[in-house]
């Protein structure tokens, strides 16, 4: 994240020596990115982070994968997975995949085990209910709308919490997660004309401190998984400092940029992962030219496929074809996609979209797991065939 914070208690200077109270040396832990070249924070813990007693290879629920085949635009109802709530770890449901990204659903209504993701960033959207985030840089809150970016590598575990599960849609890059680079100063400040900006995004703000001994955290790594027992439980830490932690940040907060006629996808662009971008569409003012027609025009985006989560509102180029909250639209390179039959016509003079949906965009083909065949939608395909 490209803002400097210190949380609890550190030193003067990092390196140095930091006593606890009956005078032994806090153990520091250096979390940082790209071999000590990029982000970091600095954590001082109770006890050594590197104890730990037990290690065993750990077979997490299947996913498979097979490509979008024959090529074809796919509508999937997350709202009809089959199956109750779940935890927000284990539980995910995966739908679309590719060597850069993985997207999966969850509606989650327990905590997860202790989790640590060795391959990549996760970027969680809340679609409903609310979340507490518990992580060695302590708590995160978020509720719906909120979408939550935590860094490869960070133990954390996720507790539902309110009335109510927790509908999440959960982005796991293979690799970094973070504001795009346009929108950021050589030093990392937001810019004057970011959609947001330091003073959107939350961070946790209190250390956590759990006690216990022998504590399980399953472990995701670029050789499959490991369940680990910690000697001592990992949210031991008392201070932190530095670049690099869980942060939130709502869509609501998200300004959106407009113009006379339609502007592109990229002006939608919230966050950059490898290989892959995430938009955000929220509500706004529409295209003030007087012959404007404010949905967009038929595309072919020829280097990706466009994922779609709708998670609000109403959006306007695909009225009537059975979108509905929670759907998922696909639409692949290799297919010219628009809006359905009539919203061209239907949106001219409309001054404002009352929408919200999350975008993946991909530079890589996303490959079908096997919960996109639970709840595929089977004759969206031809919806742009029809009559208005």
């Amino acid at each position: 994240m490209p803002y400097y914070r210190s949380v609890g208690e550190v030193p003067r200077k990092r390196h140095t020596q930091f006593r606890q109270p009956d005078g032994s040396l806090y153990a520091e832990e250096l979390m940082g990115q790209e071999g000590f070249s990029s982000d970091s924070s600095l954590l001082y813990h109770r006890y050594a982070p590197t104890a730990i007693v037990a290690a065993e290879e750990f077979t997490p629920p299947a996913v498979t994968r097979v490509p979008n085949l024959p090529l074809k635009p796919r509508h999937l109802r997350t709202h009809k997975l089959d199956g109750g709530p779940a935890d927000p770890v284990l539980g995910r449901r995966y739908l679309l995949a590719n060597d850069d990204v993985r997207i999966a659903y969850v509606l989650a209504d327990r905590p997860s085990p202790l989790f640590r993701d060795a391959t990549g960033d996760h970027c969680l959207y809340v679609e409903s209910g609310s979340l507490r985030v518990e992580s060695t840089f302590g708590v995160l809150d978020a509720v719906a709308g909120d979408y939550v970016v935590i860094p490869t590598s960070t133990i954390h575990r996720l507790v539902p919490t309110g009335d109510e599960p927790a509908r999440l849609l959960a982005i796991e890059a293979a690799g970094h997660v973070g504001p795009p680079k346009r929108y950021l100063s050589v030093r990392g400040q937001f810019l004057e004309h970011s959609p947001y900006c330091e003073r959107d995004v939350r961070g946790p703000d209190a250390p956590l401190l759990v006690d216990g001994e022998e504590v399980e955290v399953l472990v995701r790594h670029r050789r499959g998984w490991t369940r680990y027992v910690y000697a001592h439980h990992p949210f031991d830490v008392v201070g932190w400092d530095g670049h690099l932690y869980p942060w939130a940040f709502s869509i609501h907060d998200f300004e959106p940029i407009t113009g006379r006629i339609h502007q592109p996808p990229p002006v939608h662009q919230t966050f950059q992962g490898p290989n892959f971008v995430i938009c955000s569409f929220v509500p706004r003012k529409v295209d003030y030219h007087p012959d404007a027609i404010p949905v967009p025009y038929n595309h072919h985006n020829v280097d990706s496929d466009e994922m779609l989560f709708y998670t609000g509102g109403n959006y306007e180029a695909r009225r009537g074809s059975g979108i509905e909250q929670g759907s998922i639209s696909l639409h692949p390179s290799g297919f010219t996609h628009g809006p359905q039959p009539g919203a061209p016509e239907r949106s001219i003079g409309a001054d404002y979209f009352d929408e919200l949906a999350v975008m993946v965009d991909t530079f890589r083909p996303l490959d079908l797991c096997d919960a996109a065949a639970e709840c595929e939608d089977p004759g969206y395909a031809w919806t742009w065939a029809r009559r208005p």
